[in-house]
């Protein structure tokens, strides 16, 4: 999910959608009625179904969603933050300035490493509009350590009357440790656990379009959905058209890992990966014969893109030495063909990694390569 080249790949579905929607479409209008009617319709239902939540909406990014929801929330008031949980996610995007930035007051409780449930607690003060949780979707915190549960936070949030929020980041749709992968959160289980509003990514692991999804409580996200800044972080249509396909997809969880490819890439077999790599590098070897070594070896992949943080899953990919140019060479000469081709250089070697290359891709790939070999060739 590298961030630079655009994140999450969309599904079959998806694309179809974004095809169609390009044009005119439905996108505010009842077909059955003709009368105007909210664009939010078609992913609503969809999240709800899929959260168990009782309202929904989307946005433009999780950025928006949070910051959305926050000023709606918790404008000219105190919101209460683990000081382990004031991250930054990147381009500037750190959470005591959206705070600043929402006009609500930030209330830090507990350590870097180690916050309670009784920090919280006794932040609580008549001002205090929101407990919010913040998931460290980029990176990670090990050793002597202690956070509260979205659970634990919620039962304090009830008890007090204070509503609270999760930021899940890099929400996840489908529980990834049943496939091997390490524990992400979830947004059924964050509104299971009784949570008011949880804000998380509509690409990223859940391996949509760039979207912030904003699920929970119809009365906190009724208050959300009617403020004013709403109209400026909405939703495009061509984002909608996507995102509503996409979660068509984890109506059936089962076919969700095989048809969105974030799952698939995540979730693949190394064995297959291994046999994956044998294939294409005899294939190479016959479009490469004199100008590169080819080789296959073990490799490590890293979700990036803001997920999985530390995350190591074991892979293998195919090794590419030429023998007549720097590789170097060949590198740029893949970044700029047509597909243009981005890989890694270790050991002096292009790497290509079979669990972000699939069989369609190889065609192109072999093409690039050859052309490759003869722009570095005398």
């Amino acid at each position: 999910m590298h961030t630079n080249l655009g994140r999450a790949p969309l599904c079959a579905a998806a694309r179809e959608a974004v095809a169609a929607a390009s044009g005119y479409a439905v996108l505010e209008t009842d077909p059955e009625t003709g009368t105007r009617t909210s664009r939010q319709r078609h992913v609503t239902a969809l999240l709800r179904e899929l959260t168990g939540a009782e309202a929904a909406i989307a946005v433009n990014n999780n950025a928006a969603a949070v910051l959305l929801s926050l000023t709606a929330l918790a404008r000219g008031r105190e919101v209460i933050v683990s000081r382990g949980e004031l991250v930054e996610i990147g381009g500037s995007f750190r959470i005591p300035d959206i705070m600043a930035a929402s006009g609500s007051r930030l209330v830090e409780v507990g350590t870097t490493n180690k916050t309670y449930l009784h920090d919280y607690d006794a932040a609580l003060t008549p001002d205090t509009a929101l407990l919010v949780k913040v998931h460290r979707s980029n990176f990670a915190i090990r050793g002597f350590v202690h956070e509260v549960a979205p659970g634990e936070l919620a039962a304090l949030g009830q008890r007090a009357g204070v509503p609270v929020l999760f930021d899940m980041g890099s929400g996840a749709l489908v529980d990834l440790a049943a496939r091997g992968l390490p524990s992400e959160p979830t947004a059924r289980a964050a509104v299971a656990g009784g949570v008011d509003v949880v804000t998380f990514s509509g690409d990223k692991l859940l391996g949509g379009p760039q979207a912030g999804l904003i699920v929970g409580r119809e009365a906190i996200v009724g208050r959300i959905r009617s403020h004013p800044m709403a109209r400026a972080v909405r939703i495009d249509k061509l984002d909608l058209a996507a995102l509503e396909a996409t979660l068509r997809v984890y109506r059936d969880p089962d076919r969700a890992w095989e048809a969105i490819p974030v799952l698939s890439m995540l979730g693949a077999d190394p064995r297959a990966l291994e046999r994956a790599a044998h294939d294409l590098a005899a294939r190479l070897r016959k479009q490469l014969p004199s100008t590169a070594i080819v080789e296959v070896r073990p490799t490590i992949a890293e979700a990036g893109g803001g997920a999985l943080p530390g995350v190591e899953l074991p892979s293998w990919g195919v090794a590419i030495r030429p023998t007549d140019a720097p590789v170097e060479t060949w590198e740029r000469s893949l970044r700029v063909a047509r597909p243009p081709v981005f890989c890694r250089i270790a050991d002096d070697r292009l790497i290509f990694d079979l669990r972000t290359l699939g069989s369609s891709d190889w065609p192109a790939l072999e093409a690039v390569l050859k052309l490759a070999a003869s722009g570095a060739g005398p």
